[in-house]
């Protein structure tokens, strides 16, 4: 496995991101033309149902997937922060700062926390000042 770094610290996942959201995007496009073409009927209705169906479902998924590992990540880095400064998690840290945060070295971690709070730094801002990446090989 390549080694991590910010720059290709992003997931893309052919089979979800681009096969699965083009199909429902065809599904969709071919029920909307069936509509349009072959007027309103119970199948041609059910098609667009159906369509919708399955893209709020793709976008459902990946939100509450994300949204469950966004929860563990706060839970490990404030561990992690109690581990290195005996102190938990700063509340002024947003959602996406400490996140961001769990790629930095844990030598680096309480400075980098503390400049995140101080210069208000965004989460790329923040994996841009990492200067030893701590790979996230787990997140999807």
């Amino acid at each position: 496995m390549q080694e991590q770094n910010f720059k290709n610290h992003y997931q893309f996942v052919i089979g979800f991101h681009l096969v699965t959201s083009l199909f429902i995007l065809a599904s969709l496009i071919t029920s909307i033309v069936l509509i349009v073409s072959s007027g309103i009927s119970v199948m041609t209705i059910f098609g667009l149902l159906v369509s919708v169906s399955l893209g709020l479902l793709f976008a459902f998924l990946r939100l509450f997937a994300t949204g469950n590992q966004d929860r563990i990540i706060r839970a490990e880095e404030n561990f992690r922060s109690f581990r290195l400064t005996g102190k938990m998690l700063d509340s002024r840290l947003t959602r996406s700062q400490i996140i961001a945060l769990r790629f930095a070295d844990d030598t680096e971690y309480a400075a980098l926390s503390d400049k995140a709070i101080s210069e208000n730094l965004s989460s790329t801002d923040i994996k841009k000042a990492v200067q030893q990446w701590r790979a996230d090989y787990h997140r999807i």
